[in-house]
Order: C-alpha cells, then structure tokens, then sequence
C-alpha cells in the first residue's frame, strides 16, 4: 500500500484539527510535520510537549501516522554541535511520544572553509553523538539532499562516512535533478539502498517569470512540471522502497503558491494516476542546475 504524506509547510495556518479532518478527505495517511502554525521548531511547542499525549491520540483518532519530524540539526557544522544536541534529544522525545521513526536532518557545512570530506568527518563527529543519546537508535537520522550535500559523490561520500544503519537518506528528487544535475539513476545508485524517506514537489524553468527562484525554476503542481518524478518513483520502487512519498508544498516559504487545498488533493490526484503507470518515463528535458 502506497503511504502518502504532507509536510506542514503546505499548510501554516491549519491546526490540529484541521489537519486531522483535512488529510483524510484528500487521501493522505501520513503528517510530516515542519513546524506548527507560527513556530517552526514543534519540540518547544505544549502541543508536542506536556500536551502530546492528546496531540497522539488526536492523530491516531483521523487514522494519521506521524511519517516524520524535520528538524533543524546541522551535522557537519561544528559550531552547531551543542544546539544540534540540544535540539536532538528534544525530538527524540517527540519522535517516541508520537511513534515516528523518520527525523530530517541537514548536512550543511561550509564549502567555502571545508572541503566536503572534511564536513563529513564533522558530520560523523556529531552523529557519534546523537546517535549516543538515550532513544537516539530507535530513530532513523535522514540528512535531506541538500545544500552543500546534493551531488550523487558527495551524498555517496557522507553516507559512507558514517555507516550507522540508524543514518541514511532523505532523497528531495527535485534538488538532485534540479540544483545538482544529475539524472535519478545516478542519485539513486549514489544514495546505496539507504533511502528512508522522499520529498516529492515539481518545478519549472521559466527564467524572467514573476515566481522564479534566483535559479530561474518556480515550483508547479506536481506532474505539470520539468522534473524527472515519475522515472523517480518507478526506479525508487523497483529498487524495493516502501516507505513515505511526502508532498513537500512549501506555502510557508512560497505564499505564491496555491492554498493547500487545492494542493493536497491535486497532489494524490497525480500519484494515484501515476503509480497505475510503472513504466513512466521522465520528462526530456535537461537539467539546468547552478552549483552550490
């Protein structure tokens, strides 16, 4: 059974229960959750606090599953070794109170200062650490690929670093396409068969246009796009991945982009039509990305 989810990027405005009532209606199983109406870190919030007891029986009552927590933590940024502690034992308790086994990291790190071998020793510095913590184990620790760990080499190069199967990947199949510029097959043989968990949003390169990012992309419905998702998926799938497709409509950062819901259900429209079709191909596209 596929296990689709949604990030609360898409949704900053929606509380608990309209999560709750919302998700079910689109067809969604699953609640990533980036932050909570104003405040983006959920650990310091009651409701995943002295509250969380009524926030997991609330989920549990709409047949929701928290798919995962994405947090903040930095793990190849020495400077942040204390506040990535701090914010890792936090959700830890979140993360069991709540059942999740996902948690989002970044690898982060300067480029500029470092190079990338020397970020993935800090990196394995700090996740020595984390993964030391009381409960830390039971977690699965993703770093997303992004920022400075895009490229399949580099993303190889982290993953290898720390070897710990409680350390994997959180493959954003439009940041590899997009700002890295490789094709899924080259992401995917990199990332070594650690994919715990997808972010899935499309985008189109339309330069000049009024919503563009600073690399000349805008983010579009999912299928409407020039991001290979399909050949994504279909390959992601044979490789044997059963885990969450999470919709990463990112309404928090874009208010550009359109109310969630109109989103959410467009979105399951498309994977729903998508997943009937196991020999999709990708778009012809090629990658435009800028280096990092």
């Amino acid at each position: 059974m596929l296990r689709l989810s949604f990030t609360t990027l898409g949704c900053p405005e929606w509380d608990l229960a309209t999560i709750c009532r919302r998700a079910p209606e689109y067809g969604f199983t699953g609640i990533d959750f980036r932050g909570y109406r104003e405040c983006l870190d959920i650990t310091t919030l009651p409701e995943f606090t002295s509250e969380i007891a009524a926030t997991r029986r609330q989920l549990h009552e709409a047949g929701l599953a928290v798919s995962g927590i994405s947090s903040s933590l930095q793990v190849c940024e020495p400077a942040r070794l204390l506040s990535n502690l701090d914010e890792a034992r936090r959700t830890i308790a979140v993360a069991h109170d709540l059942e999740c086994l996902n948690v989002r990291i970044f690898g982060g790190g300067d480029v500029k200062t470092h190079s990338h071998r020397a970020l993935a020793e800090f990196g394995r510095e700090c996740m020595e650490q984390v993964l030391a913590l009381d409960g830390a184990q039971d977690i699965r620790w993703l770093f997303e690929t992004h920022d400075a760990w895009v490229r399949a080499q580099d993303c190889q190069l982290l993953l290898e670093s720390i070897p710990n199967p409680a350390f994997g990947a959180l493959w954003d199949m439009g940041h590899t396409y997009r700002v890295g510029g490789e094709p899924p097959a080259v992401t995917l043989r990199a990332l070594q068969g650690r994919v715990g968990y997808v972010h899935l949003k499309d985008a189109a390169r339309e330069p000049g246009h009024l919503e563009a990012m600073e690399d000349g992309w805008r983010y579009v419905p999912p299928g409407t796009g020039q991001l290979p998702l399909a050949e994504s998926i279909r390959l992601l799938r044979a490789s044997g991945y059963a885990g969450w497709w999470m919709f990463e409509h990112e309404k928090r950062w874009h208010p550009e982009l359109s109310e969630p819901e109109t989103a959410f259900p467009a979105f399951t429209r498309w994977f729903g039509s998508l997943a009937l079709q196991p020999e999709a191909t990708a778009h012809s596209i090629q990658p435009q990305g800028d280096p990092l």
